[in-house]
Parts: C-alpha cells; sequence; structure tokens
C-alpha cells in the first residue's frame, strides 16, 4: 500500500468493524487500479463505490454526537475517496461528484501552496477558479449523487473559492504597467526555482535572469538590499516574515512589485551560491521530490495514449505524506530542527510543481472511458490532420482524401446499432466519440466539395485554352 499520514486507532471499538470493511474495500481498490490486463469496467467502480458509502452511513450513525471525530478510519476513507475519484475520471464520468473530490482536494493543496509561496499570477488564479465554478456546476446538476460526497465536495469547493479571494484581494490594487512588472517577477523567479533544481546548474541562464531583474530594477529606480552583517537567506526571510501578498489587507501595488523585486534578487543571490546543492539533512526528502516530479513531468509527453488517472493515486499519496509531515510549514530534519531557507523554498517548489502536474492531468482528462479512449485518440489524430490539411490550401484531388476516408470508415463501422461497444457493454463517452467523428467526416466531405470544384474549375480552363488555340 501507498503512504498515507499515520493516524491513531480508532477510540470507539464499535468503528472496527467500519474500519476493517474500509480497509478492504482500499485492497480491492488498490488491486483493480494495478489490473492492466484489460480496462476498467464501470460496474466494478460503481459496486465498490456503494459499498464505500454503505460503510460511510454506519459510521455518520455512530458519530451522531461526535461529527469532529478524526481518526484513522477518517484516513483510510480519504484514501478510498481518492482512489474512486479517480476511478471515476478512468471510466469517463468526470462532471460526477466522485470525479470532482480529488480534483478539489488536489486544488486546495496548490492553493495553500499559492499562498504560502507568496507570488502567483492572475493568470493562475483565472484558471484554478474556472475549473472550480465548472465542478461546482457539475455537482448542483448531479442531485442524486450521494448526500455525504456532495456535502464534502461542496465544502472543499467553499474553502477553494474562499483562498481564491483572498488571493486575488493581494493583487487587486495592480495598475496594468504594475501588473506587467509584476507577473514578468512571478515568471522569472519560477524560472530561477526551476533552474536551482536542475541536474547540472545553468549558471549562464541564472546570469540573464539577473541581469533581467537589474534592467527592471533600475527601470523601477530602486536600489539593492542591503545585507552587511547578514546573509541573502536572512533577508530573505525577514522580507517573507514582515510582508506577505494576502495578510493584512490589499497593499499598493507600487509596494507589491518592488517587495517582489527585492524577493528575486535574494533568491537570485541564494541560488548563485547554493549552485543547486541542498542541505544534506534534507537531501532525501529533496531526492524523492526530484523523482516525483521528474516521473510526473515525463507522463506529460504520453499521458494522451497511456495514462490512466488512478496511476496519479501513489504520487497523490506520496506528496501528500511529504507535506503533511511538515510541522507550521516547515520541513523537519531527523531532529526535528527546521530546514534553512534555501532548502525549504525549494522542497516547497518541488512540492507545488509536483501537484500542479497532478491538478493539469485531471483538468485535462477527457469525459471518456479507457476502454474508448484508443478510438478518441485515433479520432483526435485525425481531426488534427484534417485542420492542418485545410489551412495549407486543403487537397489538389480527391483521391488525396482517401485514406483519411478509409480510416473513418474502419472506425465508422466499429459501431454496432449506433454505439460503440466493448463486448456487451457500451462504455461512457459515446458522445464525444460519436461527436467527434462526425465533425471528421464533415471535415473531411468540405475538404472533397473544395477538391472537386478544383478540379471543375481546372478542366474548364483547360477546354476554354484548348478553344483559343484551335
Amino acid at each position: 500500500m501507498t503512504d498515507s499520514p499515520a493516524f491513531r486507532a480508532p477510540l470507539d471499538p464499535a468503528e472496527q468493524p467500519i474500519l476493517d470493511s474500509i480497509l478492504t474495500l482500499r485492497d480491492k481498490l488498490s488491486l483493480l487500479k494495478q489490473d492492466r490486463s484489460t480496462y476498467v469496467k464501470s460496474q466494478d467502480v460503481i459496486s465498490l463505490y456503494n459499498a464505500l458509502l454503505s460503510q460511510v452511513s454506519s459510521l455518520n450513525a455512530l458519530r451522531e454526537n461526535k461529527r469532529t471525530e478524526q481518526n484513522r478510519v477518517d484516513t483510510v476513507l480519504d484514501d478510498c475517496f481518492q482512489l474512486i475519484s479517480l476511478f471515476f475520471l478512468t471510466i469517463g464520468r468526470n462532471n460526477e461528484a466522485p470525479a470532482v473530490y480529488s480534483a478539489v482536494s488536489t486544488v486546495k493543496r496548490l492553493l495553500d501552496h499559492l499562498r504560502e509561496a507568496g507570488f502567483y499570477s492572475p493568470a493562475d488564479l483565472d484558471g484554478i477558479e474556472g475549473h472550480v465554478v465548472k465542478w461546482e456546476g457539475s455537482v448542483e446538476r448531479h442531485p442524486d449523487d450521494s448526500e455525504h460526497m456532495i456535502t464534502l465536495v461542496k465544502a472543499r469547493i467553499a474553502v477553494c473559492k474562499q483562498t481564491l479571494a483572498e488571493l486575488r484581494d493581494g493583487l487587486s490594487r495592480l495598475d496594468p504597467q504594475m501588473l506587467a512588472t509584476y507577473q514578468k517577477l512571478v515568471s522569472i523567479l519560477r524560472s530561477l526555482s526551476a533552474c536551482n533544481t536542475r541536474s547540472r546548474y545553468p549558471e549562464q541562464e541564472v546570469k540573464e535572469f539577473e541581469a533581467q531583474l537589474l534592467d527592471i530594477q533600475a527601470g523601477l529606480h530602486e536600489t539593492r538590499d542591503p545585507h552587511e552583517g547578514q546573509t541573502a537567506e536572512e533577508v530573505y526571510a525577514d522580507r517573507l516574515a514582515a510582508i506577505r501578498l494576502t495578510e493584512g489587507g490589499a497593499r499598493e501595488g507600487d509596494v507589491v512589485v518592488k517587495s517582489l523585486l527585492a524577493r528575486c534578487l535574494l533568491w537570485c543571490e541564494i541560488v548563485q551560491e547554493k549552485k543547486g546543492k541542498i542541505d544534506d539533512r534534507f537531501e532525501e526528502v529533496h531526492t524523492k521530490l526530484l523523482k516525483i516530479r521528474n516521473n510526473l513531468e515525463q507522463m506529460n509527453l504520453t499521458h494522451a495514449w497511456s495514462l490512466r488517472e488512478t496511476d496519479l493515486y501513489s504520487f497523490q499519496r506520496q506528496l501528500d505524506r511529504i507535506d503533511e509531515s511538515r510541522v507550521e510549514g516547515n520541513f523537519l530534519d531527523a531532529q526535528n530542527r527546521p530546514a534553512d531557507l534555501h532548502a525549504q523554498r525549494t522542497l516547497l517548489y518541488l512540492l507545488r510543481k509536483s501537484y500542479a502536474f497532478i491538478y493539469q492531468y485531471i483538468v485535462s482528462s477527457e469525459p471518456v472511458s479507457e476502454a474508448l479512449l484508443p478510438i478518441y485518440n485515433q479520432l483526435l489524430t485525425l481531426k488534427r490532420c484534417l485542420v492542418e490539411v485545410k489551412n495549407n490550401g486543403g487537397v489538389d484531388s480527391p483521391r488525396e482524401l482517401y485514406p483519411y476516408s478509409m480510416k473513418l470508415n474502419s472506425i465508422d463501422n466499429m459501431k454496432k446499432d449506433g454505439a460503440f461497444r466493448i463486448g456487451s457493454e457500451i462504455p461512457e463517452g459515446q458522445g464525444s466519440c460519436i461527436s467527434l467523428l462526425a465533425e471528421c467526416f464533415d471535415m473531411a466531405y468540405e475538404l472533397r466539395m473544395e477538391a472537386e470544384d478544383k478540379e471543375e474549375e481546372t478542366e474548364e480552363q483547360a477546354q476554354t485554352n484548348g478553344g483559343v488555340e484551335v
């Protein structure tokens, strides 16, 4: 079983049978996740989901007078709900409350990390807010889902919306000119953090970012933070403690920009001093986070064709374990001593970047069952090819469209009684596949008509020229 935060055993012996049952359910979900011999079937997921809801009902009845109880039962329940949520994405039921659970949980952590980092762009908030609003609408449109699940998801959405409002307030006084400078600084600071985690320290690239920062500093008529008697890390920590984007209400735009510029210059100095080397006390967790980040990044190249959403679970749980091991936001060593600022910010960057990859994969998940994904991906590829042909002026002869027509007809012939069936089942995502197939047929038809018109014009022109020559 993957790592999960450790919690004390249930205080109430009456909860032990429930714990035993949900542990069994978690094992079944894990086995289903690991089985790559066949696609995930909807009825298997729904059966396990209903069994889990039955245990939740029993737990709610026991805790009628102690709703705030938190113990190992809740931890294992969250494991199960995370897996169920990813399974709902895998079977293409993206718009139901169970599918939203994992997405909202990931977004909550991302927003907490953005607030902790103390810098972010409006584009970050716009993208997240758009998805949160969409998920909220999905939950509202499916009132038949479990009351427990709907309540849980709505509560997390409410927390996300509140955090988004607080983060937006921190940028509310930036005028357009200041906003452009601020966004540039956010981009540079993130790029410096990325350089800081490279396998080989990119010295020249860091110097180029420093030159950009000095140009911005000259444009703002600012001077570099003097820190005689203090290290750059100590000054950075002082600034971070004294100035938070979202604490104490909105600040004036020039204060926000100048504060971030000072942090960028200090961080650049720290990165140049450390050259990618982290404190030995935190090398183990650093290596673990680097491996997770790199694995998630590599999945970006193949996720459309090979990613099963449940593959994200083990990464989620490892990241949760690391995130929840912090004390008041600090990474601690074996002797419970906090990390220095460089290690702290480096580890937080890797943690946030890894969650960002998981968020990206979840929101890009298509509402199509794993069983239909090969067909759906082939149609997406055909559509891209046809769009490219159209953008490059079409074809000169209908014969050039034969390969596309043959492939489309081949896919169309896979339907039985108007649906793509896998054995006797009709997997989720029929509408998406059939709509995409129809769109490809329409594009191929339009290209064929244009090609035939071209041929007719060419023949008429040849006849006209022939008549003149006679």
